[in-house]
């Protein structure tokens, strides 16, 4: 049997991304661009108001990072020539229709070239404001659905997930929409779109008539969306948002080629364009940070958990495969792109290679001194975890409090700082404690198939890898991922 080509697939292709200057919108193109030059030209829709606007976010936000070195060096002098040929910044945005792109010229072009369609356009905050996180996660899915319907050579839409909108399941999570059927029931009795649209409006006029602050509306649209997320079973307003993006795309796809692809927690790379590039703090690099720094002496986690994580160039390499795959079938298919069925990896290994890499190579203080760690106290549940700081944090504030108003509030400053820190804490360890304490296994047969299909049907099988079994957990992340998070990120701020 004659095997097909990845890279000839690309070969003269069209391309939308959005959300390109995330991680993973990123990476993607990065990659595309190097292994594929004889790509057609690659739109990316930018957040601004012009044209200016978005060719010097391009610029600055993603063609002069560090990723793309490579692609730079291979260049030489015809690098930003290639550029120009290749990449088009589009003025845009996902929360409003026809994607915010106001010139209809350059609409039109787009309606008629476009071939692939890349969203990744998303806020992962899981404490993000209700209406923002609505308007991107779920309606931006909607209007990036109505744009594809009206680009008359589309192949495939491929939309990025997250594999965490399972909620809080445990065991063997299934690689479908199964975790969404009873949210799904619920909402099909009314327009949720609607509804939800309806609830937002009323709670943002609400506090405008009362004359509140901008503070105090970020307060409270972020305190509504954990409110509706747990009203339908979800622990935030990330995973809940993203829940009911896939929904609508599933419920309006009509005849559309469809990927969801849901990856688990995304971290540096593994090896392109070069291991251990990374953008930002994911979910673990704030902990590693913390710690290293002498600033994080406890963790509510269960050591025996498995945490599931993927480099990013094994999720774009996943995301490519699957648009060729799919391209061209009036389907839809989930992918779990993840670890933790395959090659898993529990917390109190990752801890011991953490500690492991600080006491050899300690952080740097500001005076210059090195920091010690230690090993820190483990806490397995959330009712422990708050009796230690009921004792360690709580009633020395109480102290602080009663000292404060017997000395006529002379430690105000003091108390309210110490108590806004703490409650931040406390918030944060809400947020993250469905993923510290999380119990489940993402099934991920449809990857392993596409997997199989990309070794037995295409010749670059190599080029694509993303099988986590080849990833020696120890290896990358005491070489690859915390050097390039020290590098990339830490040694930056």
């Amino acid at each position: 049997m004659e095997l097909k080509s990845i890279l000839g697939y690309l070969q003269n292709k069209t391309i939308l991304v959005t959300g390109a200057t995330g991680f993973l919108g990123m990476v993607f193109v990065e990659k595309i661009l190097r292994v594929q030059p004889d790509v057609k030209k690659i739109y990316l829709l930018l957040r601004v108001s012009d044209t200016k606007s978005a060719t010097d976010r391009m610029h600055n936000q993603i063609i002069r990072k560090e990723l793309f070195k490579v692609l730079r060096e291979k260049w030489g002098a015809e690098f930003d020539s290639f550029i120009a040929k290749k990449v088009v910044a589009v003025p845009g945005d996902v929360t409003f229709d026809d994607l915010g792109v106001k010139e209809f010229k350059l609409r039109e072009e787009m309606c008629t070239d476009i071939e692939i369609i890349l969203n990744s356009a998303g806020t992962t905050n899981f404490d993000e404001r209700y209406d923002i996180a609505l308007s991107v996660n779920t309606f931006g899915v909607q209007h990036v659905l109505s744009f594809a319907k009206k680009c008359l050579k589309l192949e495939i839409l491929l939309h990025v997930s997250t594999a965490y909108i399972c909620g809080e399941r445990e065991g063997l999570i299934p690689e479908d929409s199964s975790c969404m059927e009873e949210m799904e029931k619920e909402i099909t009795k009314f327009d949720f779109k609607v509804q939800e649209k309806n609830l937002v409006e009323e709670k943002l006029n609400e506090l405008k008539a009362q004359n509140v602050t901008e503070e105090v509306i970020t307060t409270t649209m972020k305190n509504f969306g954990i409110e509706r997320a747990k009203l339908y079973g979800w622990p935030n307003t990330y995973v809940f948002t993203k829940a009911m993006g896939e929904i609508l795309l599933r419920h309006s796809k009509d005849n559309l080629s469809v990927v969801i692809i849901r990856p688990t927690v995304v971290t540096s790379t593994y090896k392109e364009p070069f291991p251990g590039w990374v953008q930002g703090f994911r979910t673990i690099d704030s902990v590693i940070a913390g710690y290293c720094k002498g600033k994080l002496t406890c963790l509510l986690v269960d050591p025996m958990s498995v945490f599931d994580m993927v480099p990013v160039d094994m999720v774009v390499n996943s995301i490519t495969v699957a648009m060729v795959a799919n391209a061209n079938k009036s389907s839809s298919i989930i992918y779990h792109v993840g670890s933790s069925l395959r090659n898993p990896i529990n917390f109190l290994n990752i801890h011991s290679f953490i500690f492991r890499y600080f006491t050899k190579n300690p952080w740097i203080d500001k005076d210059g001194k090195p920091v010690k760690v230690g090993k820190g106290k483990i806490f397995k549940t959330m009712a422990t975890f708050r009796m230690y700081m009921q004792i360690r944090f709580m009633l020395p504030l109480k102290g602080l409090k009663f000292v404060n108003k017997a000395f006529g509030e002379y430690f105000q400053d003091l108390y309210v700082n110490y108590n806004q820190k703490l409650k931040l804490v406390m918030r944060l360890v809400e947020l993250y404690e469905p993923y510290m304490l999380f119990k489940g296994i993402f099934d991920d047969n449809n990857a392993e198939d596409l997997r199989r299909i990309t070794r037995e049907s295409f010749m670059e099988s190599e080029t694509f890898n993303f099988d986590p079994k080849c990833i020696d957990w120890e290896d990358y992340i005491m070489h690859t991922h915390i050097p390039g998070l020290q590098k990339h990120v830490m040694l930056k701020r």
